[in-house]
Parts: C-alpha cells; sequence; structure tokens
C-alpha cells in the first residue's frame, strides 16, 4: 500500500532529540530495513539540512540516502526514486522545487 504523510514541520531537522515522526515514517514502510531517500531541493540542497538527515537515518535500521535535483545522480530518475521504499522531501522554497 502507498501512502503520502504530510508534516509541517518536526522530525530530524527540527527536533533531533524526538525521534518520534521519523520512527514512524520508517515504519509506515513495513520494511525491516528500507531504503529512505531525502530531496532537499527545496532548501537548495543544504549541506548542513543532508548532514542532519544523514546523521539521525544512519542510526537507524534503514539505507538512507538523498537525491539532489541540482545534480542528479543518473539520468534514470524514474528507476532511481522508484528502487526506494520511501522518499522524504525537505521543506523550504517549495516554488523553487517545483521549478526543478
Amino acid at each position: 500500500m502507498k501512502q503520502i504523510i504530510a508534516m509541517g514541520g518536526g522530525g530530524f531537522s527540527m527536533e533531533p532529540d524526538n525521534p518520534l515522526l521519523d520512527t514512524y515514517i520508517l515504519n509506515q514502510s513495513g520494511k525491516n530495513n528500507p531504503r529512505i531517500c531525502f530531496i532537499p531541493t527545496a532548501s537548495g540542497d543544504s549541506d548542513d539540512y543532508i548532514s542532519r538527515f544523514y546523521t539521525f537515518f544512519e542510526k537507524q535500521e534503514c539505507q538512507p540516502s538523498y537525491l539532489s535535483l541540482f545534480r542528479p545522480p543518473t539520468r534514470d530518475l524514474e528507476s532511481f526514486i522508484l528502487e526506494k521504499d520511501i522518499i522524504y522531501v525537505g521543506g523550504g522554497n517549495t516554488k523553487n522545487l517545483l521549478v526543478l
């Protein structure tokens, strides 16, 4: 079953000592070791934001990665995205994200 979980703040980026939202998201995948991909484009691929993502998720039972739409790792974005269990889209400037 596919689903969208929308949140307005919180999680690893705002409450690093409160893992409830992020562990909830991981648990919703139904996988023991889900592949989670962070898309930080709305923040301009902020190095600090990406670092906070990895700092949290590397300690969890998951396989974290991130996708830069400014510097895509592959031309085949569809395959890259479809192999992930969770797509975590970070906040920031939504207009810039949609332009890309």
